[in-house]
């Protein structure tokens, strides 16, 4: 599928003879330079200024220009544009190129016709917005206000408003969770068909404006779940799990005042805070879906930057630069930004002694807007070698999307490096760090959140065990114009405040600073030990939930089944860690091999946390922390409250068989984790 120019992500890479790496302290910092017959290698402080330098000079106008187009849907001409602009600056930076080719489905609006929908009496109306992969079909039933669509909405409507959702039309607002979260809650619940609008207290968009989107719970081409889409290659006839079996549609927020005005029934709960009613059995619509689903080539495209000691060792930087309509803050800024790394730190390499120990791979991906397509099919394509070789993931898709707040989603491993990359990288508008201005005391509570599903970083972490982050200056509303045809580069120099320029420069370098940090030094900078505290928080809430059924329903447990041994398990992994930290400390990191050897037992930290034991196919995200499905501790403590409220969808024997495999997982990676066989003749 791909076709590789002088190097293999798959093949052995000979180390360059000539060359001896610097001797670097237990933090990485370069003391003596040893490498012979070249200039002395830079330091991390002179690295971070140059970087700052190099961030500060960029032509960001110019390359906006380049990669600002009107129109560039996946698989388009315009997309095609884009991707040999993108494949012409790599080459004349000087980097390894290739592109991949893939012939994945997409869903496309109605070729002719419109999508269509008639409330009550009035008159039909035609939204040209359109949520991708919807089921498609007629439905006919009475309209329910649902309000964000959360599973905490619809528990509320069913449980305290008494309302039976089965065959409903639900009208939901955007927000608060992605699109595909909103249809797979209200299709849980029974309802037949969803309606999303922007709501003007959520968002400042003009009454008429239409939405964009998909609806796939998931990632990737949903017709191959788990399987490359490459070459017109015939795979099972499956679909994705999360593919709606519901209608699901977007319309104009005029479009959803007209209805919702016109609601009967019971008042909204009053902590919705909305003046209008839930509906009731006289508020009938009519909603059709005529989506069409079409097969596209789309193309990735790559460009490498080779280090001297580990060179098959890489942090992959990535931006999709396709989008609905204009996709400023979607994808041409992070296409900038890209492109813009590329050539900064190929020039810090050839002309300012610049040396790195490991490669970094630019990727430009296509597809994004359809569920993160491009960037998944190539994880799919490559798994048995990106979860090994692959360093982490920096992902560049909408990192400016206001002002005002600066938020990272990340891998707890890279909590610690983004700590020290946010003190050392300065604000243009002020004296002070990013995290100085945006810390305000505590980084942890004002700067971190969790990866959302949609995010391009989290098939990279839960799908393929590979560390990574997702990165973004937003406005304290947090809504822009994203899924919208006013994503234009004049909205978003307005809604930063004219500081477009600056903004994007310092998302340049912080990212920049993370990427040369982990080909730079000799040990991986991951916080080792940030995991314990993550399983520590779960399982305690699953042995206190349990701790408590028991006392409710002594006779529901086996025997056989004790917390203990998931509390063992922990043990085990933190001891693990201990393990890893001495092993680290007691090393001589001059030696080469010993320091990729233990480079390699960090790397295989998050991998490890996949759970052995689900099929890529049905649960992709396998994860057992931070991944989605019935495998992970989540899964497993939202299961014991089933069991107490006598939910029907509680089964013990499941729970049983669960509890049994998330212990195995945590037990299996600690076990990993402790050492080799061969480990002990290499440090002993």
């Amino acid at each position: 599928m791909i076709a590789y120019k002088m190097y293999s992500m798959g093949q052995a890479t000979s180390y360059p003879l000539a060359v001896t790496p610097t001797v670097y302290d237990i933090k990485g910092n370069a003391d003596t330079p040893h490498e012979y017959g070249a200039p002395p290698m830079v330091n991390w402080q002179d690295v971070i200024n140059l970087m700052a330098q190099k961030s500060k000079s960029a032509n960001l106008e110019d390359t906006f220009s380049a990669f600002r187009k009107e129109s560039h849907r996946a698989g388009s001409y315009g997309d095609e544009t884009l991707r040999d602009e993108v494949l012409k600056r790599f080459n004349l930076y000087g980097l390894k190129t290739w592109m991949d080719k893939q012939y994945v489905k997409i869903q496309d609006p109605p070729a002719s016709g419109y999508n269509r929908f008639v409330f009550k009496r009035d008159a039909e109306q035609q939204p040209t917005g359109f949520l991708s992969y919807s089921a498609n079909g007629t439905v006919t039933g009475t309209v329910v206000y649902g309000h964000y669509g959360t599973e905490e909405n619809f528990l509320l409507l069913q449980n305290e408003m008494r309302i039976n959702m089965s065959g409903k039309v639900v009208l939901l607002r955007a927000s608060e969770n992605t699109f595909a979260e909103k249809v797979a809650n209200a299709a849980k619940f029974g309802a037949s068909a969803v309606l999303i609008y922007a709501d003007p207290s959520d968002y400042s968009f003009e009454e008429n404006t239409q939405l964009f989107g998909h609806v796939h719970l998931g990632s990737g081409d949903p017709y191959t779940p788990a399987f490359p889409s490459f070459n017109h290659t015939q795979f099972p006839p499956i679909k994705s799990s999360g593919l709606p079996k519901i209608l699901a549609q977007t319309i104009t927020a005029k479009m959803a005042n007209n209805i919702l005005k016109q609601l009967g029934g019971q008042d909204t709960p009053s902590k919705w805070v909305c003046a209008h009613k839930l509906g009731d059995e006289n508020d009938n619509i009519t909603l059709e879906v005529n989506n069409v689903l079409v097969e596209k080539k789309i193309n990735n495209v790559f460009g490498f930057l080779e280090g001297l000691v580990d060179p098959d060792r890489f942090v992959v930087i990535g931006a999709h630069r396709d989008a609905w309509g204009y996709g400023f803050s979607a994808s041409t800024v992070g296409t900038s930004i890209l492109v813009e790394l590329a050539r900064s730190i190929s020039e810090m390499v050839k002309h300012d002694r610049v040396k790195l120990r490991r490669s970094i791979l630019f990727a430009s991906w296509s597809a994004g807007e359809y569920g993160n397509v491009g960037a998944t099919e190539w994880l799919e394509t490559h798994l048995a070698t990106l979860n090994q070789k692959a360093i982490v993931f920096i992902n560049l898709d909408d990192v400016i999307q206001g002002y005002g707040e600066f938020k990272v989603s990340a891998s707890p491993l890279l909590h610690a490096l983004i700590q020290k990359t946010l003190q050392e990288v300065s604000s243009p508008a002020s004296t002070g760090s990013l995290y100085s201005v945006y810390g305000k005391g505590n980084w942890e509570s004002n700067i971190l959140e969790p990866l959302k599903i949609n995010d391009t970083a989290y098939p990279f972490l839960a799908f393929s065990g590979i560390p990574s982050m997702s990165f973004r200056f937003r406005g304290q509303r947090r809504t822009y114009y994203a899924g919208t045809m006013l994503d234009t580069q004049e909205n978003l120099s307005l809604i930063t405040g004219r500081q477009l320029p600056e903004l994007t420069q310092l998302a340049m370098q912080f990212a920049g600073t993370i990427a040369l940090r982990l080909v730079h030094d000799h040990l991986l900078q991951m916080d080792l030990n940030k995991y314990n505290g993550v399983i520590r928080e779960q399982v305690l809430d699953i042995n206190t939930k349990v701790s408590n059924l028991k006392k409710i329903k002594p006779k529901l447990f086996s025997e056989a089944l004790s917390v203990k041994w998931l509390i063992t398990a922990m043990g085990s992994y933190r001891r693990a860690m201990d393990k890893l930290t001495t092993d680290i400390q007691r090393s001589d990191l001059d030696i080469t091999e010993k320091c990729r050897i233990l480079n390699d037992r960090i790397m295989s930290v998050e991998r490890h946390f996949l759970s052995p034991y689900v099929s890529p196919r049905d649960q992709p995200y396998r994860h057992i922390l931070l991944g989605n499905g019935p495998h992970t501790l989540t899964a497993l403590s939202e299961h014991l409250e089933h069991l107490r409220t006598n939910d029907p969808k509680a089964d013990i024997d499941l729970f049983h068989e669960q509890f049994s495999l998330a212990t195995w997982t945590i037990q299996g990676c600690a076990n990993a984790l402790a050492a080799f066989p061969y480990f002990k003749c290499i440090f002993s």
